[in-house]
């Protein structure tokens, strides 16, 4: 987990593709956001219980990839959800199957992206839901 939070805008981003999650982090950290970067499902989890208890900044955002290790996207949604916290939640994936799409939007994803995304496309997502 990679922690980076200084001007209190902070975006969670949960994907278990290193090389992805670390492009996106680099362009919200020049768009001015804070990020916390997470390997897998599992990391994410542990960090949106922490902010639970809060021992971690609630995050404006998560973007989450949905197939990852440990918790998967929908998975986490449906958490964030139940928790009451409000935290919109964009889901980035590979395979926008349809069953897939109908189970985010019926989770309540705040927006599920597919693979490959235009970085100033997840970028207008970001700023849409994050109040930016």
């Amino acid at each position: 987990m990679t922690v980076s939070v200084e001007t209190g805008r902070c975006v969670a981003v949960a994907d278990d593709d290193a090389g992805f999650r670390e492009f996106v982090a680099e362009a919200l950290r020049f768009d001015g956001f804070d990020v916390v970067e997470l390997a897998d499902g599992a990391e994410l989890f542990d960090y949106l219980a922490a902010v639970h208890m809060g021992r971690r900044p609630r995050p404006y955002l998560v973007i989450s990839d949905v197939r990852m290790p440990g918790f998967d996207g929908l998975e986490i949604l449906d958490l964030v959800r139940q928790s009451g916290a409000g935290t919109p939640v964009v889901l980035v994936t590979a395979a926008g199957d349809a069953p897939t799409q109908d189970e985010a939007l019926r989770l309540g994803a705040a927006a599920l992206v597919r693979k490959p995304v235009g970085l100033q496309d997840l970028l207008q997502v970001v700023q849409r839901h994050a109040g930016a």
